[in-house]
């Protein structure tokens, strides 16, 4: 595929909003149109695709939403489109619109329908936007620096309240399927422990830290829980550690607060630099790829490899999800899977040593 052959492109974000989505969107647009592209926003993801919700864009359109939080097309979540009929709808919107391609910003399942398409003739390279940085395939996603700025800024808030009136604060940060944001929060909130689905939680070591602590003289500290652990985990652990340690305890659950906000400095250079290598792919006849941040390069990664890597990680692998990979494509993911254990292992270890 030509570059010649692409006239017009699609951008498009799905799932849960991050900050950065609109920082993604402004260097897509810009970067195709210096390339001579015609840029269309699809509004509110798949479903905006099924509907025929399309607006066309220009530079002046996005030129001051690189600091806005959430996503300037706005976001849904679309079950139409898991099917071949809502999938048929959403390709005859493209060909109405005489669109040659789609740069598809958001999570896994955004990436899933980012390959149906590519499947069926329509081009499409996905960009990670997500702030539980739970695609497993790139290093950092786009909102998961603003989101981990977020709980930081918070559990220090807490933290003050907490030394005023010598409770322990347990808040429970977000992260469906991944407890990256619980275990760098907890690190730089200097909590005395972190509950997450990676790693065994040894509360009964925690219980007898805060004791040791608080007979020392501590007032407060900040215990960090990751929403994957299901809705009671955090309000149970909360009762059991004013029941063993004596130190009153409070539930906190900041939730979709974290979500919002201006993006770092993080978030908008990666969006950018995304966005610019996303465009500079499918112009060159390169598609369902997923844009990746690997060791400070960014590379282009095969979407279903992306996927099921993924699913790897979080042990959520089905017969036969392995069956179209080489035996080098599958020793390069459970190569990566085990990179990604050290990391939530060592970084456990660290907090268990030196929370407080």
């Amino acid at each position: 595929m030509e570059q010649k052959k692409f006239k017009k492109i699609g951008i498009l974000s799905s799932g849960g909003d991050a900050p950065g989505m609109s920082a993604a969107i402004k260097s897509v647009t810009c970067s195709a149109i210096a390339r001579g592209v015609e840029v269309v926003g699809i509004v509110g993801g798949y479903a905006g695709l099924i509907n025929d919700d399309v607006r066309p864009l220009d530079i002046a359109d996005v030129s001051d939403i690189i600091s806005h939080g959430g996503t300037y097309l706005r976001s849904a979540r679309c079950d139409e489109f898991k099917y071949e009929e809502g999938m048929q709808k959403a390709i005859a919107t493209c060909k109405r619109h005489n669109i040659d391609g789609i740069v598809a910003i958001g999570g896994d399942g955004t990436f899933r329908g980012a390959t149906d398409l590519s499947i069926r003739g329509i081009p499409c390279i996905g960009i990670p936007g997500t702030i539980d940085n739970d695609i497993t395939a790139t290093d950092y996603t786009i909102g998961y620096d603003t989101a981990m700025n977020s709980v930081v800024r918070m559990g220090d808030q807490l933290r003050d309240t907490s030394e005023s009136h010598s409770r322990c604060c347990v808040m429970e940060v977000m992260g469906r399927d991944a407890g990256y944001i619980a275990i760098e929060t907890a690190l730089a909130l200097n909590a005395i422990g972190v509950a997450l689905i990676e790693i065994p939680f040894d509360k009964n070591a925690m219980f007898e830290k805060i004791k040791a602590m608080r007979a020392k003289g501590q007032n407060s500290f900040i215990v960090i829980v990751a929403e994957g652990l299901g809705t009671e985990f955090g309000e149970s652990l909360t009762k059991e550690i004013e029941k063993e340690t004596g130190v009153e305890s409070r539930f906190v659950r900041p939730a979709h607060i974290v979500r919002g906000g201006t993006p770092t400095l993080r978030d908008r250079s990666l969006a950018c630099v995304m966005g610019d290598k996303a465009v500079d792919l499918l112009l060159n006849g390169v598609s369902d790829v997923v844009i990746c941040s690997r060791k400070d390069e960014i590379i282009a990664t095969d979407i279903k490899w992306a996927l099921i890597v993924d699913r790897m990680f979080k042990n959520k692998l089905k017969d036969g999800d392995l069956d179209a990979f080489s035996a080098e494509d599958i020793k390069a993911m459970k190569a990566l899977c085990e990179e990604r254990r050290a990391y939530f292992k060592n970084m456990y270890d660290i907090i268990k040593t030196i929370g407080c």
